[in-house]
């Protein structure tokens, strides 16, 4: 399916991964497991809107709530995370991490990538992905700045990150989690129901397809 079947695209798409622990149990797997099985859905993903001309994406990877989880499961999600990026390295992207980086649970391994962008191959597309992200911690810092009060979107940990105008989350949950409070306060949010590890490519046009229907108004 080609971008010029769509009146209009999303500049920027939001993805929230989930259900991969649930994947993983159905599958008889350990819930650890399920992380793994979820690095290949994100390059097909990429592909495709790349193919359609989607301008940047952000992934949500792993947050700071999430690390209270068993010890299996925080390495494997680190390691899932540690596995993406090294794989986009040989991609043409534009990456940025936003996470707090000063933390002992930021994986040692993507702080010269955290919080700054960083250009790959040709820089097709800015991808954007959220490690030991919390939502407290972004805003933490855009309430005074050298002694007076700045405007929130520019101080913001996550500034560089552009509004997003559609979110799309996988394992059937209705709810953000979190996700960027500041980007996503007028993105359009859709659900689908099947797990993160069971992507297809018609997940996201079924969402684009919905997106068209939408009315774009920011308040207006």
């Amino acid at each position: 399916m080609s971008k010029d079947y769509f009146r209009r695209l999303p500049k920027h798409i939001g993805i929230i991964p989930d259900g991969n622990r649930r994947w993983a149990v159905n599958n008889n797997l350990d819930k650890k497991d399920g992380y793994y099985y979820g690095i290949d859905p994100g390059f097909q993903l990429y592909e495709i809107m790349l193919e359609l001309g989607v301008k940047e994406a952000t992934f949500y990877g792993f947050t700071q709530d999430n690390t209270k989880r068993p010890s299996n499961q925080k390495q494997a999600f680190t390691k899932a995370c540690i596995s993406a990026v090294n794989n986009l390295a040989n991609k043409d992207a534009n990456l940025l991490v936003v996470g707090n980086d000063k933390s002992a649970v930021f994986p040692k391994e993507l702080l010269k990538y955290a919080n700054k962008r960083v250009k790959f191959g040709r820089g097709l597309i800015n991808i954007n992905f959220l490690v030991n992200y919390d939502w407290k911690w972004d805003l933490s810092n855009c309430n005074v700045i050298n002694g007076q009060k700045k405007s929130l979107i520019n101080n913001i940990a996550s500034s560089d990150i552009s509004r997003m105008d559609l979110i799309i989350r996988w394992g059937g949950r209705r709810r953000l989690s979190g996700f960027l409070p500041v980007q996503s306060v007028y993105s359009d949010i859709y659900i689908i129901d099947d797990y993160w590890p069971d992507f297809k490519k018609d997940h996201l046009y079924e969402a684009l397809k919905w997106y068209q229907t939408t009315d774009v108004t920011l308040g207006g």
